[in-house]
């Protein structure tokens, strides 16, 4: 389980960015819309930007989250996306 603050920090609902980074793949954006449309079903405009020498990718999108748990649970499930390296 995380520990963290953002229950402390936002008020919810609210926009809250997801930079996703990962290894260039054709695949990557897909994914990652599978995993939001499956705990955060929306519309998206994913921006992707590639590395200098297009090893990673990095893919930010706006989401709304309802709760703390929300944020949590999107981290865990994005970070959990074969070839993702981090998520912020």
């Amino acid at each position: 389980m995380m520990k963290t603050k953002f229950d402390e920090l936002l008020e919810f609902p609210c926009r809250f960015p997801f930079k996703v980074v990962g290894y260039t793949d054709p695949k990557l954006v897909d994914n990652i819309m599978l995993v939001l449309q499956q705990h955060a079903p929306g519309e998206y405009s994913p921006k992707t930007k590639d590395s200098g020498k297009g090893t990673y990718q990095s893919v930010t999108i706006d989401v709304t989250v309802t709760s703390k748990e929300h944020v949590e649970t999107l981290y865990q499930a994005l970070s959990e996306i074969d070839g993702v390296r981090m998520v912020m």
